[in-house]
This record gives C-alpha cells, sequence and structure tokens, in this order.
C-alpha cells in the first residue's frame, strides 16, 4: 500500500533519480531531496505546457 501512495503521489520521484544518476554517471554529486524538489519546480514552471502554477 505504501509503495502505491508514494508512486501516485510521485514522492518516489527522488528516489528513482539518485538511483539513475548512481548507476549512469556515478561520479556525478547527487543533490538533496530539497535541490531536487527546487530543480523540479524550476522546470515545472519553465515549461509552458506544465500549466499555471498560481503559488
Amino acid at each position: 500500500m505504501r509503495w502505491y501512495v508514494r508512486e501516485l503521489t510521485d514522492e518516489s520521484a527522488y528516489d528513482r533519480y539518485a538511483e539513475h544518476l548512481r548507476t549512469h554517471d556515478p561520479d556525478a554529486p547527487v543533490p538533496t531531496r530539497r535541490e531536487f524538489e527546487r530543480m523540479r519546480m524550476d522546470r515545472q514552471e519553465a515549461d509552458p505546457r506544465q500549466g499555471f502554477r498560481c503559488c
């Protein structure tokens, strides 16, 4: 049940991203969860197809 909720809410995105970095580029620094979320928000806000974010 926990896995399903994490996938549904995309809470596991950071875990998948960190695992991807460790697998494909072991020398790359892995950002903290906070840095990852900031990068993700910046990317979503820069893409007009993502829609308007009011707050």
